[in-house]
């Protein structure tokens, strides 16, 4: 289950935090949180033009590194849905193969929730696909990832970092439709934000608009994760709450800008989709990408669900000013 609820202070300090991020929205617009890729450039390890030209990674850079993103998403959601991984031919590539540490089959009791699992799961094993076919040799390989239900493993510790379970207890993300729910969470957001971040980057323009089509389908999926949330939400509130907790965690690990949104409402108003003030999603660096999987604020190459790191050039996250 969901371990322990958020206490009262908790649920207090969530709300201040989303009266704040909100209101930084309306004064500095969705520009602000570095949506420009001169920015994106910059949190790569750019600067001047001329060095962040020399510095820009390449198409194939970027696609190997959302090729990590889809190895993790796809594996969670084929064994959440399936009860069995990615096929083994769909691992190879550059880099060190790695295996998957837990995964198991989710006993759905929502047949909604049970089919939207399948539905996410097939998206996301074609996505890996796509990418290795569309990359040919440069395709790095799966790297090894946690997505077990240890407590000392990836899932509990950021659940442990959003203060939904204590010291010693585990999160089990295929315990309950509900748990499965706010594991999906964790991941959606990201994808999209990182998606978003990475598109300015890429030179080439099949590249560009197959991207542009991935990242359009993970907002869907995220879109659709955030309505399920909500809507089990209503009836219990406490659900929700977690949410919302889950994207203070992710706010705390990537950058010092306070953007992620979580799912309550204000004002009577629904927030399942979160935008700033001028109706835009705001973008991620490929290094606030990491520093949110690997589960770490400071400057490292491997932890949290990538416990040796992903393949590729791109596999250091940003350090926390």
């Amino acid at each position: 289950m969901l371990g322990n609820y958020l206490t009262r202070e908790q649920v207090k300090d969530i709300a201040v935090k989303r009266a704040q991020r909100r209101d930084f929205f309306r004064k500095g617009s969705g520009f602000a949180v570095g949506v420009a890729g001169g920015a994106i450039l910059a949190a790569c390890g750019g600067g001047s033009d001329s060095i962040a030209q020399s510095n820009a990674p390449t198409d194939p850079d970027i696609l190997n590194f959302a090729l990590n993103l889809e190895y993790l998403e796809a594996q969670f959601y084929q064994f959440a849905a399936t009860g069995s991984g990615l096929a083994a031919n769909q691992l190879t590539g550059t880099g060190t193969q790695g295996g998957v540490t837990g995964g198991r089959a989710v006993s759905f009791t929502d047949p909604v929730i049970r089919q939207y699992a399948k539905e996410i799961a097939a998206d996301e094993v074609a996505h890996v696909a796509f990418l290795r076919s569309a990359l040919g040799s440069a395709a790095v390989a799966q790297p090894a990832l946690d997505i077990g239900a240890d407590p000392n493993g990836a899932f509990s510790s950021a659940a442990r970092a959003a203060g939904l379970i204590g010291a010693n207890q585990a999160f089990d993300p295929y315990a309950s439709d509900e748990n499965f729910l706010l594991a999906a969470f964790i991941f959606e957001d990201v994808g999209v934000t990182a998606y978003k971040g990475a598109s300015p980057l890429i030179q080439n323009k099949t590249f560009l608009e197959a991207a542009a089509g991935i990242l359009a389908a993970e907002a869907y999926h995220a879109g659709l994760v955030r309505t399920a949330l909500y809507a089990k939400g209503v009836a219990t509130p406490a659900l929700r709450t977690s949410a919302d907790a889950i994207s203070n965690a992710r706010d705390s690990l990537d950058n010092n800008q306070d953007v992620d949104q979580g799912i309550s409402p204000t004002n009577d108003v629904s927030n399942i989709v979160p935008l700033d003030n001028n109706g835009i999603a705001f973008s991620r660096s490929p290094g606030d990408v990491l520093n949110i999987v690997y589960l770490n604020s400071g400057q490292v190459s491997k932890g949290g669900f990538f416990p040796n790191g992903v393949n590729g050039t791109l596999a250091l996250s940003s350090a926390l000013a």
